[in-house]
Protein backbone atom coordinates (compact mmCIF):
# COMPACT_ATOMS: atom_id res chain seq x y z
CA UNK A 1 0.00 0.00 0.00
CA UNK A 2 1.38 3.34 -1.17
CA UNK A 3 2.37 5.58 2.36
CA UNK A 4 -0.01 8.94 2.95
CA UNK A 5 1.95 12.00 3.24
CA UNK A 6 -0.18 14.50 5.00
CA UNK A 7 1.28 18.11 4.57
CA UNK A 8 0.36 20.86 6.59
CA UNK A 9 -1.06 24.01 4.67
CA UNK A 10 0.65 26.04 7.64
CA UNK A 11 3.98 25.24 7.45
CA UNK A 12 6.88 26.89 4.89
CA UNK A 13 9.00 24.58 3.92
CA UNK A 14 12.74 25.37 3.02
CA UNK A 15 12.87 25.80 -1.15
CA UNK A 16 15.63 22.42 -0.79
CA UNK A 17 13.87 20.45 1.26
CA UNK A 18 10.15 21.01 -1.26
CA UNK A 19 12.87 20.07 -3.95
CA UNK A 20 14.28 16.79 -1.79
CA UNK A 21 10.30 16.08 -1.20
CA UNK A 22 9.62 16.35 -5.21
CA UNK A 23 13.23 14.90 -6.54
CA UNK A 24 11.91 11.42 -4.24
CA UNK A 25 8.51 11.56 -5.82
CA UNK A 26 10.37 12.03 -9.45
CA UNK A 27 12.43 9.31 -8.53
CA UNK A 28 9.47 6.88 -7.45
CA UNK A 29 7.79 7.10 -10.88
CA UNK A 30 11.22 6.75 -12.99
CA UNK A 31 11.44 3.09 -13.07
CA UNK A 32 14.11 2.73 -15.21
CA UNK A 33 16.70 5.21 -13.84
CA UNK A 34 17.17 7.45 -17.05
CA UNK A 35 16.18 10.98 -14.82
CA UNK A 36 13.27 11.13 -17.13
CA UNK A 37 9.22 10.25 -17.35
CA UNK A 38 7.40 9.15 -19.95
CA UNK A 39 3.73 7.84 -20.84
CA UNK A 40 4.59 4.57 -20.36
CA UNK A 41 5.92 5.04 -16.94
CA UNK A 42 3.51 7.38 -15.77
CA UNK A 43 0.62 5.16 -16.84
CA UNK A 44 2.35 1.84 -15.60
CA UNK A 45 2.94 3.62 -11.85
CA UNK A 46 -0.62 4.95 -12.01
CA UNK A 47 -1.93 1.31 -12.75
CA UNK A 48 -0.30 -0.73 -10.14
CA UNK A 49 -0.59 1.76 -7.33
CA UNK A 50 -3.96 0.14 -6.63
CA UNK A 51 -6.46 1.54 -9.02
CA UNK A 52 -9.04 -0.01 -9.43
CA UNK A 53 -9.34 0.65 -12.73
CA UNK A 54 -6.83 2.22 -15.86
CA UNK A 55 -6.08 6.02 -16.06
CA UNK A 56 -7.67 6.69 -19.45
CA UNK A 57 -4.16 7.91 -21.44
CA UNK A 58 -5.33 11.54 -22.82
CA UNK A 59 -5.14 12.56 -18.65
CA UNK A 60 -1.59 11.29 -18.37
CA UNK A 61 -0.87 12.43 -22.42
CA UNK A 62 -2.26 16.42 -21.46
CA UNK A 63 0.68 16.25 -18.04
CA UNK A 64 3.17 15.20 -20.67
CA UNK A 65 1.72 17.66 -22.98
CA UNK A 66 2.19 20.33 -20.38
CA UNK A 67 5.55 19.98 -18.58
CA UNK A 68 7.19 18.46 -21.59
CA UNK A 69 9.10 22.06 -23.08
CA UNK A 70 11.17 20.69 -25.30
CA UNK A 71 8.82 18.14 -26.93
CA UNK A 72 10.97 15.30 -26.52
CA UNK A 73 8.18 12.99 -25.27
CA UNK A 74 9.88 12.58 -21.42
CA UNK A 75 9.87 14.89 -18.14
CA UNK A 76 13.10 15.57 -16.90
CA UNK A 77 13.23 16.80 -13.04
CA UNK A 78 13.22 20.53 -13.92
CA UNK A 79 9.99 20.15 -16.19
CA UNK A 80 8.55 18.08 -13.33
CA UNK A 81 9.24 20.76 -11.16
CA UNK A 82 7.71 23.47 -13.27
CA UNK A 83 4.13 21.20 -14.03
CA UNK A 84 3.58 21.52 -10.39
CA UNK A 85 4.58 25.85 -10.40
CA UNK A 86 1.89 26.35 -12.93
CA UNK A 87 -1.77 26.52 -12.29
CA UNK A 88 -3.42 23.91 -15.02
CA UNK A 89 -0.44 21.68 -14.16
CA UNK A 90 -1.10 21.34 -10.20
CA UNK A 91 -4.84 21.19 -11.50
CA UNK A 92 -4.16 18.58 -13.80
CA UNK A 93 -1.86 16.78 -10.95
CA UNK A 94 -4.83 17.43 -8.06
CA UNK A 95 -6.84 15.37 -10.47
CA UNK A 96 -4.59 12.35 -10.37
CA UNK A 97 -3.94 12.78 -6.96
CA UNK A 98 -7.91 12.91 -5.92
CA UNK A 99 -8.61 9.85 -8.20
CA UNK A 100 -5.77 8.24 -6.26
CA UNK A 101 -7.25 9.50 -3.13
CA UNK A 102 -10.67 7.95 -4.49
CA UNK A 103 -9.35 4.72 -5.42
CA UNK A 104 -7.17 3.53 -2.27
CA UNK A 105 -9.20 5.22 0.77
CA UNK A 106 -11.60 2.98 1.67
CA UNK A 107 -15.22 4.85 0.12
CA UNK A 108 -18.33 4.06 2.71
CA UNK A 109 -20.76 1.97 0.39
CA UNK A 110 -18.97 -1.14 -0.72
CA UNK A 111 -19.17 -1.27 -4.76
CA UNK A 112 -20.46 2.64 -5.05
CA UNK A 113 -16.76 3.15 -4.30
CA UNK A 114 -15.87 2.11 -7.52
CA UNK A 115 -18.36 4.12 -9.01
CA UNK A 116 -17.43 6.94 -7.20
CA UNK A 117 -13.97 6.21 -8.48
CA UNK A 118 -14.52 6.54 -11.97
CA UNK A 119 -12.25 9.18 -14.21
CA UNK A 120 -13.52 11.62 -15.72
CA UNK A 121 -11.58 14.45 -17.69
CA UNK A 122 -10.23 17.51 -15.38
CA UNK A 123 -11.72 20.26 -17.63
CA UNK A 124 -15.05 18.68 -17.75
CA UNK A 125 -17.58 21.10 -15.90
CA UNK A 126 -19.28 18.26 -14.19
CA UNK A 127 -18.21 15.15 -11.63
CA UNK A 128 -19.82 12.45 -9.81
CA UNK A 129 -22.88 13.43 -7.61
CA UNK A 130 -21.85 13.35 -4.32
CA UNK A 131 -18.21 15.59 -5.39
CA UNK A 132 -20.73 18.09 -7.04
CA UNK A 133 -22.43 19.24 -3.46
CA UNK A 134 -21.62 22.68 -2.50
CA UNK A 135 -22.57 25.11 0.49
CA UNK A 136 -21.24 28.59 -1.10
CA UNK A 137 -23.96 29.97 -2.02
CA UNK A 138 -25.70 28.66 1.19
CA UNK A 139 -28.75 26.60 0.12
CA UNK A 140 -31.39 28.92 1.94
CA UNK A 141 -34.28 28.75 -1.01
CA UNK A 142 -35.96 26.26 0.59
CA UNK A 143 -35.42 27.74 4.32
CA UNK A 144 -36.84 31.13 3.66
CA UNK A 145 -40.16 29.52 1.59
CA UNK A 146 -40.56 26.94 4.73
CA UNK A 147 -39.97 30.29 7.31
CA UNK A 148 -43.01 31.53 5.22
CA UNK A 149 -45.43 29.15 5.28
CA UNK A 150 -45.04 28.77 8.82
CA UNK A 151 -45.19 32.63 9.42
CA UNK A 152 -48.14 32.70 7.60
CA UNK A 153 -49.64 29.68 9.53
CA UNK A 154 -49.30 31.08 12.98
CA UNK A 155 -50.41 34.34 11.90
CA UNK A 156 -53.17 32.80 10.85
CA UNK A 157 -54.14 30.66 13.88
CA UNK A 158 -53.13 33.80 16.08
CA UNK A 159 -56.02 35.78 14.40
CA UNK A 160 -58.56 33.26 13.74
CA UNK A 161 -57.57 30.35 15.19
CA UNK A 162 -57.41 27.92 12.30
CA UNK A 163 -55.28 27.85 9.64
CA UNK A 164 -57.41 28.31 6.69
CA UNK A 165 -59.87 30.71 8.11
CA UNK A 166 -57.10 33.75 8.72
CA UNK A 167 -56.74 37.12 6.65
CA UNK A 168 -53.63 35.76 4.91
CA UNK A 169 -55.22 32.55 3.93
CA UNK A 170 -58.24 34.49 3.09
CA UNK A 171 -55.89 36.30 0.87
CA UNK A 172 -53.58 33.70 -0.94
CA UNK A 173 -55.97 30.44 -0.93
CA UNK A 174 -56.87 29.34 -4.21
CA UNK A 175 -60.43 30.03 -4.35
CA UNK A 176 -61.98 28.69 -7.93
CA UNK A 177 -64.71 31.74 -7.25
CA UNK A 178 -61.74 34.14 -7.55
CA UNK A 179 -60.20 32.97 -10.76
CA UNK A 180 -59.74 36.09 -12.01
CA UNK A 181 -57.30 36.84 -8.84
CA UNK A 182 -54.42 35.16 -10.34
CA UNK A 183 -51.82 35.40 -7.68
CA UNK A 184 -54.08 32.79 -5.86
CA UNK A 185 -52.75 30.33 -8.75
CA UNK A 186 -49.10 30.78 -6.66
CA UNK A 187 -50.09 31.86 -3.19
CA UNK A 188 -51.98 28.94 -2.39
CA UNK A 189 -48.65 27.43 -1.62
CA UNK A 190 -48.73 29.80 1.84
CA UNK A 191 -51.92 28.27 3.19
CA UNK A 192 -51.80 24.83 5.15
CA UNK A 193 -54.76 22.68 6.12
CA UNK A 194 -53.65 22.23 9.86
CA UNK A 195 -50.79 21.43 11.80
CA UNK A 196 -49.74 17.78 10.70
CA UNK A 197 -50.33 19.15 6.70
CA UNK A 198 -47.40 22.10 7.45
CA UNK A 199 -44.85 19.52 8.81
CA UNK A 200 -45.33 17.02 6.20
CA UNK A 201 -44.77 19.24 3.81
CA UNK A 202 -41.90 21.38 5.89
CA UNK A 203 -40.41 18.13 6.14
CA UNK A 204 -40.03 16.51 2.56
CA UNK A 205 -39.18 20.10 0.82
CA UNK A 206 -36.67 20.64 3.26
CA UNK A 207 -34.82 17.11 3.51
CA UNK A 208 -34.86 17.21 -0.17
CA UNK A 209 -34.93 20.58 -1.07
CA UNK A 210 -31.67 21.55 0.09
CA UNK A 211 -29.86 18.33 -1.27
CA UNK A 212 -31.20 19.59 -4.97
CA UNK A 213 -29.91 23.30 -4.31
CA UNK A 214 -26.54 21.83 -2.93
CA UNK A 215 -26.13 20.51 -6.44
CA UNK A 216 -27.75 22.48 -8.78
CA UNK A 217 -28.78 25.50 -7.50
CA UNK A 218 -31.14 27.00 -5.48
CA UNK A 219 -32.82 28.72 -8.75
CA UNK A 220 -33.51 25.83 -10.62
CA UNK A 221 -34.67 24.02 -7.14
CA UNK A 222 -37.16 27.36 -7.03
CA UNK A 223 -38.41 26.82 -10.84
CA UNK A 224 -39.37 23.53 -10.24
CA UNK A 225 -41.13 24.09 -7.05
CA UNK A 226 -43.26 27.05 -8.69
CA UNK A 227 -44.10 24.87 -11.40
CA UNK A 228 -45.42 21.98 -9.57
CA UNK A 229 -47.51 24.77 -7.73
CA UNK A 230 -48.64 26.25 -10.66
CA UNK A 231 -49.50 23.24 -12.41
CA UNK A 232 -51.06 22.03 -8.36
CA UNK A 233 -53.33 25.06 -8.79
CA UNK A 234 -54.03 24.62 -12.67
CA UNK A 235 -54.94 20.80 -12.58
CA UNK A 236 -57.42 21.33 -9.64
CA UNK A 237 -59.08 23.74 -11.35
CA UNK A 238 -59.94 21.67 -13.94
CA UNK A 239 -60.95 18.52 -12.00
CA UNK A 240 -62.50 19.85 -9.56
CA UNK A 241 -63.46 23.06 -10.70
CA UNK A 242 -65.27 24.27 -7.52
CA UNK A 243 -62.53 23.08 -4.68
CA UNK A 244 -60.91 25.40 -3.43
CA UNK A 245 -56.95 24.63 -2.87
CA UNK A 246 -54.35 24.87 -0.19
CA UNK A 247 -51.07 23.63 0.92
CA UNK A 248 -47.55 23.63 -1.05
CA UNK A 249 -48.00 20.00 -1.75
CA UNK A 250 -47.77 20.68 -5.73
CA UNK A 251 -43.88 22.06 -5.33
CA UNK A 252 -43.20 19.02 -2.80
CA UNK A 253 -44.11 16.87 -5.23
CA UNK A 254 -42.24 18.51 -7.85
CA UNK A 255 -39.07 18.28 -5.56
CA UNK A 256 -39.42 14.81 -4.94
CA UNK A 257 -40.54 13.53 -8.95
CA UNK A 258 -37.31 16.03 -10.18
CA UNK A 259 -35.15 14.45 -7.47
CA UNK A 260 -36.51 10.71 -8.41
CA UNK A 261 -35.49 11.81 -12.18
CA UNK A 262 -32.28 12.70 -11.28
CA UNK A 263 -31.79 9.33 -9.20
CA UNK A 264 -32.32 7.40 -12.24
CA UNK A 265 -30.49 9.38 -14.96
CA UNK A 266 -27.34 9.91 -12.46
CA UNK A 267 -27.93 6.00 -11.10
CA UNK A 268 -24.23 5.17 -12.02
CA UNK A 269 -23.12 8.30 -10.61
CA UNK A 270 -24.53 8.00 -7.63
CA UNK A 271 -23.10 6.69 -4.68
CA UNK A 272 -26.22 5.25 -2.39
CA UNK A 273 -28.60 5.82 -5.63
CA UNK A 274 -31.06 2.75 -4.12
CA UNK A 275 -30.73 4.20 -0.54
CA UNK A 276 -31.95 7.49 -1.36
CA UNK A 277 -34.73 5.83 -4.40
CA UNK A 278 -35.90 4.10 -1.13
CA UNK A 279 -35.98 6.45 1.53
CA UNK A 280 -37.58 9.66 -1.14
CA UNK A 281 -40.48 6.85 -2.23
CA UNK A 282 -41.31 6.12 1.18
CA UNK A 283 -41.71 10.29 2.11
CA UNK A 284 -43.77 10.18 -0.92
CA UNK A 285 -46.32 7.15 0.66
CA UNK A 286 -46.40 8.90 3.70
CA UNK A 287 -47.38 12.44 2.60
CA UNK A 288 -49.84 10.66 0.22
CA UNK A 289 -50.97 8.84 3.22
CA UNK A 290 -51.73 11.70 5.38
CA UNK A 291 -53.16 13.29 2.21
CA UNK A 292 -55.61 10.73 2.66
CA UNK A 293 -56.24 9.92 6.12
CA UNK A 294 -57.01 13.83 6.16
CA UNK A 295 -59.92 13.61 3.26
CA UNK A 296 -61.45 10.34 3.74
CA UNK A 297 -60.42 8.81 7.24
CA UNK A 298 -60.55 11.98 9.98
CA UNK A 299 -62.81 14.05 7.46
CA UNK A 300 -60.50 16.87 7.57
CA UNK A 301 -61.26 19.80 5.18
CA UNK A 302 -62.88 18.29 2.90
CA UNK A 303 -63.18 21.41 0.43
CA UNK A 304 -59.40 20.95 -0.36
CA UNK A 305 -58.47 19.69 -2.84
CA UNK A 306 -55.53 17.51 -3.42
CA UNK A 307 -55.03 16.79 -7.10
CA UNK A 308 -52.33 19.32 -6.92
CA UNK A 309 -50.38 15.91 -5.92
CA UNK A 310 -49.97 14.27 -9.11
CA UNK A 311 -49.88 17.05 -11.76
CA UNK A 312 -47.12 18.90 -9.66
CA UNK A 313 -45.31 15.81 -9.84
CA UNK A 314 -45.87 15.54 -13.20
CA UNK A 315 -44.38 19.12 -13.88
CA UNK A 316 -41.55 18.16 -11.29
CA UNK A 317 -40.78 15.37 -13.92
CA UNK A 318 -41.26 17.35 -17.28
CA UNK A 319 -39.11 20.82 -15.75
CA UNK A 320 -36.52 18.24 -14.05
CA UNK A 321 -35.14 16.71 -16.95
CA UNK A 322 -35.01 20.18 -18.63
CA UNK A 323 -33.26 22.39 -15.70
CA UNK A 324 -31.45 20.16 -13.37
CA UNK A 325 -28.07 18.82 -14.16
CA UNK A 326 -26.81 15.74 -15.50
CA UNK A 327 -23.86 14.39 -14.72
CA UNK A 328 -23.23 12.14 -17.46
CA UNK A 329 -25.32 13.39 -20.55
CA UNK A 330 -26.07 10.84 -23.32
CA UNK A 331 -27.87 11.20 -26.29
CA UNK A 332 -31.07 9.62 -25.77
CA UNK A 333 -31.74 11.94 -22.35
CA UNK A 334 -30.70 15.01 -24.61
CA UNK A 335 -34.41 14.21 -26.97
CA UNK A 336 -35.68 13.16 -23.64
CA UNK A 337 -35.07 16.55 -22.47
CA UNK A 338 -37.06 18.21 -25.46
CA UNK A 339 -39.68 15.60 -25.13
CA UNK A 340 -39.80 16.87 -21.45
CA UNK A 341 -40.10 20.59 -22.53
CA UNK A 342 -42.41 20.29 -25.30
CA UNK A 343 -45.18 18.16 -23.24
CA UNK A 344 -44.62 20.67 -20.15
CA UNK A 345 -45.62 23.73 -22.45
CA UNK A 346 -48.15 22.05 -24.09
CA UNK A 347 -49.68 20.68 -20.84
CA UNK A 348 -49.68 24.15 -18.78
CA UNK A 349 -50.91 25.66 -22.32
CA UNK A 350 -53.69 23.84 -22.42
CA UNK A 351 -54.50 24.19 -18.86
CA UNK A 352 -54.55 28.05 -19.14
CA UNK A 353 -56.83 27.68 -22.24
CA UNK A 354 -59.50 25.78 -20.36
CA UNK A 355 -59.41 28.21 -17.73
CA UNK A 356 -60.00 31.08 -19.28
CA UNK A 357 -62.36 29.58 -21.57
CA UNK A 358 -64.52 27.59 -18.62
Amino acid sequence: MPSQVRVDTETALPLHTVENHWYRVFKKYDTDGDGKLNLGELKASITSSGFSHDIPDHVVAKLIKLSDKNRDGHIDFAEFIHLLETDEGRAHFNHLLSQYIHYTVPVRGGAGAHRRGKVRRPDTPDGEYEDEYSCFPPPLCMVLVSVIEIAVFAYDVYQAGDSIMGPAANFFIYNPFKRSEFWRFLTYMFVHAGIGHLVVNLMVQIMLGIPLEMVHGWWRVLAIYIAGVIAGSLGTSISDPQVYLAGASGGVYAIIAAHLSTIILNWSELLFALWQLIIFLALAVIDIGTAIHDRYVAQLNREIGYVAHLTGAIAGLLVGLVILRNLAVRSWERKLQWVGLFLYIALISLAIALNLYS
